[in-house]
């Protein structure tokens, strides 16, 4: 009842109350819990038990379905924590991992490259956790040339576009780095206990390089590589000092791992794809200093487009709202070569 109580105050103190509310349970607050439910609603509530009648059938069906929804919700939490026993089983893990943290990158030949961060437990999903990094550069550490064939680049010298080891040892250390700094000591919930890489065992040796650049030492971490011409079901874990791990086609924990990495791979899509569209919005017109969001309205409402507006005269740009001669210039002279 004390429970009953304070969730309907709490659900409702985010969206209107409806004039009836029925309730399984006898509550001992009722006229007050009804009183304030009123005074928010700016009219009549009521908090009413039915004993009998349609109403009550209205009850009886919501306790059932609420009784059905926690058996499932109890079992597939149950299925989720034996995975992740099997899990920490077979990758050697000291406990049950509570928190797996899933990486990936996303970029269409090294343009607009983005990092994501998918985290899992015990429940599910975890998408307040989820993260997602802008590459800001392309001269992250080149390190692990042996796990990728011949390469004679320094540690320091830049990335080729599109470079995945450098993509991935940049957002891990701007992960980690901060998490280093926050909490040293590990007593926050914000540390994973297992790291998942999307790849092979080049990336689980950039992975491990930058653990230890940082100073960790005991953080679980592995790879799973995609089988042959990518195909699902055929994928090898890559783990610290081990053989890389084949898992049988039906086994429920390779399921659950391709899930963790479809479920990364997704979030990486999504976010590349969010940030190419909104690069496609901008326009040829940001790019001239002067020209802020008003000239820019002004200008694309006068000549349809910044093609029209790259089109336009001298004279025309001038005959435009809240452009000056001198804004007209540099309009005109942005648009030709010889400007």
């Amino acid at each position: 009842e004390a429970i009953l109580g304070a969730f309907i105050g709490q659900f409702y103190s985010a969206r209107e109350a409806p004039p009836l509310v029925l309730v399984n349970r006898p509550l001992k607050e009722a006229a007050l819990i009804a009183e304030a439910l009123t005074v928010k609603a700016g009219r009549r509530v009521r908090l009413h038990r039915p004993l009998r009648g349609g109403k009550r059938k209205l009850v009886e069906d919501a306790e059932r379905n609420a009784r059905e929804a926690l058996a499932r919700r109890l079992g597939e939490s149950t299925a989720q924590r034996r995975l992740l026993e099997s899990l920490a089983e077979r990758f050697g893990l000291e406990g049950t991992p509570g928190r797996i943290e899933v990486y990936d990158n996303s970029h269409i030949s090294g343009t607009d490259a983005v990092g994501s961060l998918i985290v899992a437990g015990a429940e599910g999903f975890i998408k307040n956790g989820y993260r997602k990094f802008t590459i800001r550069s392309t001269a992250s550490s080149q390190r692990g040339a042996d796990d990728r064939g011949a390469d004679d680049r320094g540690a320091g010298d830049p990335a080729a576009p599109g470079d995945d080891y450098a993509m991935m040892r940049e957002v891990l250390t701007r992960r980690f780095s901060r998490l280093v700094k926050e909490d040293p000591a590990r007593a926050g919930e914000a540390w994973p206990d297992l790291v998942l890489i999307d790849g092979g065992a080049g990336q689980l040796g950039e992975a491990r390089r930058v653990f230890a650049d940082l100073g960790i030492a005991d953080l679980a971490v592995a790879a799973i590589a995609k089988g042959p011409e990518r195909n699902a079901g055929r994928e090898r874990i890559f783990l610290p000092d081990r053989p890389p791990i084949a898992l049988g086609a039906r086994d429920p924990l390779l399921y659950f791992l391709q899930r963790l990495r479809d479920e990364a791979h997704r979030f990486a899509i999504g976010t590349h794809r969010a940030r190419r569209a909104k690069a496609r919005a901008r326009s040829a017109l940001d790019e001239i200093p002067g020209v802020g969001p008003r000239r820019k309205k002004a200008l694309l409402h006068r000549f349809g487009s910044a093609r029209g507006v790259s089109q336009a005269g001298l004279a025309d740009l001038e005959t435009v709202d809240g452009i000056s001669s001198t804004v007209a210039r540099a309009i005109h002279d942005h648009f030709r070569a010889d400007g």
